[in-house]
């Protein structure tokens, strides 16, 4: 199934951190990848995420507008927005 991309925005990225913005319409994916460093995402927007992760495994996280988490280095998935309505999320990448 081929999915519509996130958008990524750089909003800093310098030698200790790097802060993008992603927004999501409903349906759009960010793809596979690997996170290289610590990281901790910022909810804008009420967030429905279907995660796809290693394994064939999918699981379904919904978080409300201003919810916060923190995932260690490593973590592989793809995030697609899982709900009807456009998502938004900041990650910072802990370098």
């Amino acid at each position: 199934m081929t999915r519509a991309a996130a958008r990524a925005s750089q909003m800093i990225d310098d030698d200790r951190v790097r802060v993008t913005r992603f927004e999501f319409a409903p349906g759009a994916e960010t793809g596979w990848h690997v996170h290289w460093h610590d990281y901790v995402i910022t909810t804008v927007t009420d967030c429905r995420m279907m995660l796809e992760e290693p394994g064939g495994h999918t699981r379904e996280v919904a978080l409300p507008a201003g919810s916060v988490y923190r995932r260690d280095k490593g973590v592989e998935h793809n995030v697609i927005n899982g709900g009807d309505a456009p998502m938004s999320f900041v990650e910072l990448e802990l370098k």
